[in-house]
């Protein structure tokens, strides 16, 4: 396990390498709705044409939105609310309102796990027999006639999600190296083969081919339905993991030289890639269904649990070499399951682990040890599966997508941190960002996402959510969307440990730059919008603030503004004679020493 302890603070975990976090973050990206959301989507908005929105939702926002994660966890070294701390005191509540997102998603994610890893084993007998739908409602989960909170235990759903959580804990006690990246790097290639063959054996079931027909052919005239790009880029958003601390938390364990944008291309077309193939594989095993029943595919389609533990426990039962498909679909399940939740806690681990000081041992203990209660006492009942429901659907319209608009809208208008973000990722990055990039993070997506949210809003508000009892939506809804983000403030309130507290001043320089705020290097303005800035060092050697400059630990370059004076061979002298004696008027005040 390495580590770098140069900066004070608990010693820090890294990856091995850039190969073993292209790995975890395509582990986590790749989940459960690339493979029963995705093929839906597709299919109700456009089929094939839909392909045109995705790849222009995928380069607009999806990729400039991991690469702005990315660079927040590289740059500020630290879990989410530790990285946004650091970049302003102020952001610290956005961390932990990201961290507390984690937290609500883990609780109900193990529970879905439980029944991957169970369904796998029911495909040898097909244990669902000829309803699988009675089967899935009645018999495995019982589910309550009364939508309530209850505590009548599945013992075989509760025995499933216990070891889930079980599994979790050892590998995240094994760390950032050896548990997190060693296990992605064994599971999502054994996830790919998994799914190449269970696609393979679905295209040559009989009537495969209506399926792709169904989701590939084109309705051009989608194109013109806003609703169409507004579900693009809600699809390319949600599967990304960006936006609630996960990839911010994993950039943080790069080493210093890390290519980030060449990365994000990497994860972003790795993970379209899986979904496309998700829906070649789903949507033929449902041309397969569809024939059979002598009905159209239109009205077998459909998308999450109905998906994969309703119809296709159908098509395994009918289908030549069905208990293999069922293994291997289920499998790919649990395994895309585990590696998604896998990073969701570890946001939690690391940010408890920043504000605490603790080992990861006593952190890992401290976070997973509560969320499995929480997850056990509430989950694996008869009533279960209404509370998931609500909670999942809440947490991610009014929670992921709240707390992504805000960041992104506080990151570009109220701490103008865009540019200096994209020097540090031009800074150690192949692939070059420029205007187009700031444009597309800063503009394009707030727009989309400030859209999605007041749809999901006034929708919501409007016709409620599934016909529940208003109670239950305003207490598990509305209440939880709400409350983390009280929590989340309350938690930004409390002290830090000291042994993290000395690492406050950041490894990185301040938001402003000295070649873009001319007019505060003219005022000798402090070089930052806060005080307390002791102590400052500069981050991974790649350091383009006023001090840097003075210090010349960067490659000296004429401002863009002197350029006269770079004519005439006096420019770079002058600038670099200016800012030392700026410097030296400044050393008192504490911000350059």
């Amino acid at each position: 396990m390495s580590t770098d302890k140069k900066r004070g603070g608990a010693a820090k975990e890294a990856f091995s390498g850039r190969t073993m976090f292209i790995f975890a973050a395509i582990g986590s990206a790749v989940g459960l709705g690339n493979i029963w959301r995705f093929p839906y989507v597709a299919f109700d908005n456009g089929g094939g044409a839909f392909i045109i929105p995705y790849l222009v939702a995928l380069l607009t926002a999806g990729i400039p939105l991991l690469m702005l994660d990315y660079a927040i966890g590289h740059r500020y070294r630290g879990s989410a609310p530790l990285s946004f701390r650091r970049l302003h005191p102020k952001l610290e509540t956005i961390g932990w309102w990201q961290l507390m997102i984690c937290v609500v998603i883990a609780i109900y994610y193990a529970l879905i796990i439980g029944w991957a890893m169970q369904y796998t084993v029911f495909s040898f007998s097909k244990a669902w027999g000829s309803d699988p739908a009675a089967f899935f409602m009645n018999d495995y989960m019982k589910v309550s006639e009364q939508v309530t909170i209850g505590f009548d235990f599945i013992w075989p759903v509760f025995i499933a999600t216990a070891i889930a959580w079980l599994v979790l804990l050892v590998v995240l006690m094994l760390g950032v190296q050896n548990g997190i990246g060693k296990l992605n790097v064994v599971l999502i290639p054994l996830l790919v083969v998994m799914f190449l063959i269970m696609v393979g054996m679905a295209l040559t079931l009989p009537g495969a081919s209506a399926g792709l027909d169904a989701l590939f052919t084109p309705s051009w005239s989608a194109l013109g339905d806003s609703s169409v790009w507004v579900a693009a880029y809600g699809q390319i958003f949600f599967s990304l993991s960006v936006g609630f601390g996960i990839m911010v938390t994993y950039a943080s364990y790069l080493k210093p030289r890390s290519d980030l944008s060449g990365s994000a291309l990497v994860v972003g077309f790795a993970n379209s890639s899986f979904e496309i193939l998700a829906g070649i594989g789903v949507f033929a095993a449902l041309g397969f269904m569809a024939t059979a029943s002598g009905t159209q595919v239109s009205e077998v389609a459909t998308s999450g649990i109905g998906l994969a533990f309703i119809a296709f426990p159908a098509i395994i039962s009918q289908a030549p070499f069905g208990t293999l498909i069922g293994v291997l679909f289920f499998g790919a399940l649990a395994f895309a399951g585990f590696t998604s939740l896998i990073s969701i806690v570890e946001v939690i681990v690391a940010g408890v682990r920043d504000k605490l000081g603790l080992s990861r041992p006593a952190a890992v203990s401290l976070v997973v040890l509560p969320l499995a209660v929480i997850s056990l006492l509430f989950f694996p009942t008869t009533t279960g599966l209404n509370l998931l429901d609500v909670v999942d659907a809440f947490v991610n319209n009014f929670g992921i997508a709240a707390a992504a608009l805000i960041s992104v809208l506080l990151l570009t208008s109220g701490f103008t941190a865009l540019p200096t973000l994209r020097d540090h990722i031009n800074s150690v990055s192949s692939f070059k960002l420029g205007r187009t990039w700031m444009i597309m993070a800063g503009g394009v997506t707030p727009v989309i996402l400030g859209y999605i949210l007041i749809d999901q809003l006034t929708k919501t508000v409007a016709e409620g959510y599934n016909d529940m009892p208003q109670w239950f939506v305003n207490t598990f809804g509305w209440g939880m969307a709400v409350g983390i983000v009280v929590i989340a403030y309350l938690l930004s309130r409390l002290p830090w440990s000291r042994r993290t507290g000395d690492g406050f001043t950041s490894p990185a320089p301040a938001i402003q730059d000295a070649y873009l705020d001319r007019k505060a290097i003219a005022r000798h303005d402090p070089m930052t919008h806060y005080t307390g800035t002791e102590g400052r060092s500069a981050a991974l050697d790649q350091d383009f603030s006023l001090r840097a400059i003075d210090r010349g630990t960067v490659v000296q370059r004429p401002a863009p503004w002197d350029h006269e004076r770079t004519a005439n061979g006096t420019g770079a002298g002058r600038v670099h004679s200016t800012i030392t004696a700026g410097a030296q008027s400044r050393h008192s005040e504490g911000d350059l020493s």
